[in-house]
């Protein structure tokens, strides 16, 4: 799948190039598991996980979903699709409406998909504020009257309002106090076990990733560079831009001590990126065929994919 933004001129809309935020990413997310994203800022993943879910059309490639092909469905077919991908956004704050009650924003999907309405919505609005560890007394309250560990839940509760079987999970924890953190993450992997829910986690935190998935996509600038079991990456990683993104993994022993590979100059602009390997400028072990020609992404253990010309 590929997603380009085209860049316009000042004047006439004169085209200016594009912006390659997705570059050609193949992915597999297999039902009941939990699939995670990792890359630095900006390299793509957002853009990725609003493509996947059809908020953003792709500029060309297919996504699947249980085997049909949501790209070519129309608009009624994708509004009844929806009802089975949902999103969580980064920011709770932003993601509510400050002027609609936690009752309104939950209730909102129920309303707009005909399922419920009156005492019956109220009924499921309560159910699913439960579900995520909130009371009653919630409902009736505006955003900015609760914690952001509350409104994360309320997002949570929003989207299993139409009892989907994926969510792509936008860096929810990002925004959050660390003890915040880790009871948002065992509320989604206890909604996981309980639902059977399908997850694509997007994040930055390596511990937070480490946590919660079963297989991790590594993304830069517009492409994977490695994917692998979490288990497996973790303990050995191969390209190196995975290997120094887990080398700042803080280790919870102060007598151990790693050694802290630095990445060098800044990240290279996704409308003139490099040739060959996007990596190559940056990369310590780069080679001359590193800059003449792009790697394929090639099976290089069992399940451990990687796109270096070192393997």
């Amino acid at each position: 799948m590929r997603k380009y933004f085209q860049l316009g001129g000042l004047f006439f809309r004169r085209k200016e190039g594009y912006v390659k935020a997705v570059d050609g990413v193949n992915m597999e997310i297999e039902k009941g598991k939990t699939v995670a994203l990792v890359g630095e800022s900006g390299c793509g993943k957002t853009t990725l996980g609003r493509t996947i879910l059809r908020l953003i059309e792709p500029t060309s490639g297919e996504i699947y979903f249980e085997g049909k092909n949501i790209l070519k469905l129309n608009k009624r077919e994708m509004m009844r699709m929806r009802r089975n991908m949902q999103l969580v956004q980064q920011d709770p704050q932003s993601a509510l409406n400050p002027r609609m009650t936690i009752k309104a924003s939950v209730g909102e999907p129920l309303i707009v998909h005909g399922i419920a309405k009156g005492r019956e919505l109220r009924e499921r609005v309560l159910s699913l504020l439960e579900k995520v560890g909130l009371r009653e007394e919630h409902m009736n309250r505006f955003p900015h009257e609760l914690s952001g560990g509350q409104r994360q839940r309320v997002c949570i509760a929003r989207a299993l309002a139409l009892n989907p079987k994926f969510i792509v999970l936008d860096e929810p924890t990002s925004s959050l106090d660390v003890s915040v953190q880790a009871q948002i993450l065992n509320l989604l992997k206890k909604l996981q076990r309980e639902l059977s829910l399908t997850y694509l986690f997007i994040s930055h935190d390596l511990s937070v990733v480490r946590y919660i998935s079963d297989h991790v996509y590594v993304m830069y600038l517009g492409k994977i560079v490695e994917h692998a079991d979490m288990e497996e990456i973790f303990e050995n990683p191969l390209h190196p831009y995975t290997k120094i993104l887990f080398s700042a993994v803080p280790i919870p022993d102060p007598k151990l001590k790693r050694e802290r590979l630095i990445i060098k100059g800044d990240v290279p602009s996704a409308i003139n990126p490099p040739s060959g390997c996007r990596f190559h400028p940056r990369c310590p072990e780069a080679m001359k065929i590193c800059s003449e020609e792009e790697p394929p992404l090639l099976e290089v253990r069992k399940g451990h994919f990687v796109a270096c010309h070192l393997y």
